[in-house]
């Protein structure tokens, strides 16, 4: 048994108090754990309102980034607000770090790079699908796109991917560029670039194959250094062309003659 009069016993029992009286709140964890996703950053307002309908739900919640540096019992404080905000789930953390200490019952770390494909689908294998996938490593663009395109395909459908500082796009000393021409391989401009594909049923190009993404991203919400993709079957198909109300004049025609 804990000794009653231990202090940092005393502490936590508060902090697991606190938080458990405030776990339907994500500001207020955010606030009890010190996470920098509230104050610094206002990105908790807008996790609430995509993770409120879901908390309760057994899902399986994936973090690149555990925080505190290099210093093996620093950090994890975002995995906390996850356990608590998200009662009945598994929370997983991704660090460069070894992060093993700041493990408790329903939180685990593992140690690699977010930039390693073989690293995460390791994980993956052994965690399962994620539900959600929170980015919120390195932040250096390269890092970013290369984890998308690692993880984006193991999410689960109807599953959330979410990317974090998005302003170092903007940043040189983390690949990005302050004024990007479009071809530039920023976060923000490998983003930009899926959007089209949303609509790739509406191509009047007969020969286009629709990619990974435009076959399986269904919407992108973009805020302040903050983006949330959710993942589903985008196979709606056109309206247009299906009620025959596409203009003729835009259907491609054969230059080949008969």
């Amino acid at each position: 048994m804990p000794n009653p009069r231990d202090t940092s016993f005393l502490n936590r029992l508060g902090l697991r108090t606190r938080a458990f009286l405030n776990s339907r709140k994500l500001i207020k964890l955010a606030t009890i754990f010190e996470t920098d996703k509230w104050g610094p950053h206002s990105y908790a307002r807008h996790y609430d309102h995509h993770f409120a309908s879901i908390r309760k739900r057994p899902l399986t919640v994936l973090e690149i980034g555990v925080g505190g540096y290099d210093n093996p019992n620093a950090g994890g404080e975002s995995l906390r607000v996850w356990k608590w905000f998200f009662p009945n789930s598994q929370i997983v953390g991704i660090d460069h770090h070894p992060k093993t200490a700041i493990e408790e019952p329903r939180i685990r770390t593992f140690q690699g790079s977010q930039a390693d494909a073989s690293f995460l689908e390791r994980v993956v294998s052994e965690i399962g699908r994620p539900d959600i996938i929170i980015d919120d490593g390195s932040h250096l663009n390269a890092h970013v796109i290369a984890a998308f395109q690692a993880l984006f395909p193991l999410l689960k459908d109807d599953g959330i991917y979410v990317v974090e500082d998005l302003q170092t796009s903007y940043w040189p000393s983390f690949g990005g560029v302050t004024h990007p021409a479009p071809d530039t391989p920023t976060t923000m401009n490998f983003f930009r670039g899926l959007i089209d594909g949303l609509n790739h049923s509406e191509y009047l190009d007969p020969g286009y194959g629709p990619t990974v993404y435009d076959r399986h991203m269904v919407s992108m919400h973009f805020y302040h250094n903050l983006m949330f993709i959710y993942k589903g079957l985008n196979n709606e198909g056109s309206n247009l062309v299906r009620d025959g109300r596409c203009p003729l004049e835009d259907i491609p025609r054969s230059s080949s003659s008969t």
